[in-house]
């Protein structure tokens, strides 16, 4: 998240450079034109520098879930938790159950990572009123892991070379897949009763690429969709907490 931050932080002193290329401001002493020039060179070598810094490899040595078993190497991340007042088998009902229209902003930041454009539906492109895991696993996505109460995997190929026969037929498949030019992502639910009646809900995405060119070509990726995938995630889980307690 942090490279992220720098990446947007770096395009909007870009912006700042061009308009003060068209209008100084004297008052932040940039009053010359070819100040605002400096600053957009400055910012577009910071932001290109961002997109190609290379993702370390993170390998899990000692797995306790479903996700570490099913993908223990990997080159991106992200992990979210929410507590929750409902026991784990309500949540676990929640997390199957919750749709597009009840995470925030989901619809909005999917229509804007698709680029407006209309298309086939995915998780994507998802039905308001239909079970989001729903929509997910008989379009693009596989169930991985289905351990009720416990923890939900789906897993997807996010960069495939040309010919590629689509999704790994099988968890096993899809653990062992490493033939140079995919980029693999898994995400998890993972339940956890807090021992006061309540549950801890995490959500972890995890993204293996199989060679350096495509870490390269993901990694540029990556970072700029980081921000809104964050907000979905989050807005995900508040749903979940929501539908939860409400029930």
């Amino acid at each position: 998240m942090v490279l992220s931050v720098v990446l947007y932080a770096a395009l909007g002193v870009a912006l700042l450079g061009l308009f003060v290329a068209l209008r100084p401001l004297p008052g932040l002493r940039l009053s010359r034109r070819v100040h605002g020039g400096w600053l957009i060179i400055a910012a577009l070598t910071l932001a290109i520098l961002v997109l190609v810094l290379p993702a370390p490899l993170q390998i899990v040595t000692a797995p306790t879930t479903r996700l570490d078993a099913l993908v223990p190497r990997y080159q991106f991340s992200e992990f979210h938790e929410i507590a929750i007042a409902a026991p784990p088998v309500r949540v676990d009902s929640a997390v199957r159950a919750v749709t597009a229209s009840e995470i925030r902003l989901f619809r909005l930041l999917t229509w804007i990572r698709r680029g407006g454009r209309d298309g086939p539906e995915d998780i994507l492109n998802a039905p308001a009123t239909m079970p989001l895991l729903d929509v997910a696993t008989r379009t693009t996505f596989r169930w991985l892991a289905d351990e009720p109460g416990r923890e939900l995997v789906v897993g997807t190929l996010v960069i495939a070379p040309p010919g590629a026969s689509g999704l790994p037929a099988s968890p096993e498949a899809f653990a062992g897949l490493s033939q140079p030019g995919f980029a693999k992502a898994a995400m998890n639910f993972r339940i956890q009763a807090d021992g006061r009646g309540g549950t801890r809900l995490t959500t972890e995405t995890r993204v293996h690429a199989t060679d350096d060119g495509t870490r390269r070509r993901f990694a540029a990726y990556w970072r700029v969709i980081l921000p809104g995938s964050a907000l979905i995630r989050r807005s995900w889980l508040a749903a979940v907490r929501r539908r939860a307690e409400e029930s």
